[in-house]
């Protein structure tokens, strides 16, 4: 019996040997290195055209660079193409209604990237309270403090969470060990016994949890209804000097209303892993004194890649093995 071929955009390389072997004992996996768009795009077409045709393909790490996942990078897979799994946890990349309509499963990653996100959720909330950024090149630069007053203690603060999904819950757990009151807003309510363990409000309105939070994370993901999800509205309702962390998406946050608050002081320092037009990000944030800026590191660990991947790799047996991946994002008729 001919095994599924399965076209792959990378080598599974962070994956643990075995579970790569026991892999390959049930997929024919073919391997491409993707580049820029254009040399991704006629990689693939090739590749279709030479080994295909392909029941699966895999999107890896460092997709950036040929972004978007759309009818010109999958159409030469289509129509024998049955699922295009992808090692990240958002989706907003992918062009759904055309995969949909073309009855192509597209599946993320559940757990891999949740507490390694979380982590750098609580990195950026204890760097924005203690100005970290600043007081360190203070040091580089031969001074010290240079301070009259000492920044912000975590301890009694309230945090406010945006999307209570795994990456939301990571972050509750880890901030209450350092004394912070947790409470959140999410389109569901979690259920009591969750509350409870994490000590978290449920604020059943966005309003209430911008007007009563100190430090506030985003956590959910970008689909159209969290697009500009906060803007200069919601941004003024917000206490005045708050802090702002987003390991989301950047889109969630309009870019405009935000540069507005930083520039007036409504938002004292933003704690930010994320932006709109990755990697050509708005300059103000590479200059800007009461920004701590990452490069979209929230899933960047060796952990998380190999558990990434290790899912990434379990939608496509999950299909041929029952029927159905485990994660789809879409859903198929």
């Amino acid at each position: 019996m001919q095994k599924p071929k399965v076209l792959s955009l990378g080598a599974p390389s962070y994956a643990d040997a075995d579970f790569l072997k026991e892999f390959e004992s049930k997929f024919d996996l073919h391997i491409i290195q993707p580049s820029d768009r254009a040399g991704t795009v006629a990689a693939v077409a090739q590749a279709a055209k030479d080994a295909g045709p392909f029941d699966a393909a895999l999107i890896l790490m460092g997709s950036g660079a040929y972004e978007r996942f759309d009818a010109e990078l999958f159409s030469p897979l289509a129509p024998h193409c049955k699922i295009v799994a992808c090692v990240n946890a958002g989706y907003s990349e992918f062009d759904l209604d055309w995969f949909t309509a073309n009855q192509i499963y597209v599946t993320n990653t559940l757990n891999a990237v949740a507490e390694p996100t979380a982590d750098l959720a609580i990195f950026l909330i204890l760097a924005v309270l203690r100005d970290t950024t600043n007081k360190e090149a203070n040091v580089r630069r031969g001074g010290w403090r240079n301070a009259t007053s000492p920044p912000k203690d975590p301890n009694g603060l309230t945090l406010g969470i945006v999307g209570m999904g795994k990456i939301g819950k990571h972050v509750a757990r880890k901030a209450k060990v350092f004394g912070m009151k947790i409470q959140y807003y999410n389109r569901s309510r979690v259920p009591i016994d969750e509350e409870d363990a994490l000590g978290a409000k449920y604020c059943p309105e966005l309003d209430d949890l911008l007007a009563t939070s100190d430090v506030i994370s985003i956590n959910c993901p970008l689909t159209e209804s969290t697009r500009g999800l906060i803007g200069e509205a919601e941004i003024a309702k917000m206490k005045d000097g708050v802090f702002l962390v987003n390991t989301g998406r950047g889109p969630v946050v309009e870019e405009k209303a935000l540069i507005e608050a930083l520039w007036s002081g409504k938002i004292a320092r933003a704690g930010l892993d994320v932006f709109d037009n990755e990697p050509k990000i708005n300059p103000f944030f590479r200059a800007a004194e009461n920004c701590i800026v990452q490069p979209h590191m929230g899933s960047w660990t060796d952990v998380a890649w190999k558990n990434a991947y290790h899912e990434c790799l379990g939608n496509v047996s999950a299909l041929f093995t029952d029927g159905k991946p485990i994660s789809p994002v879409n859903s198929l008729s």
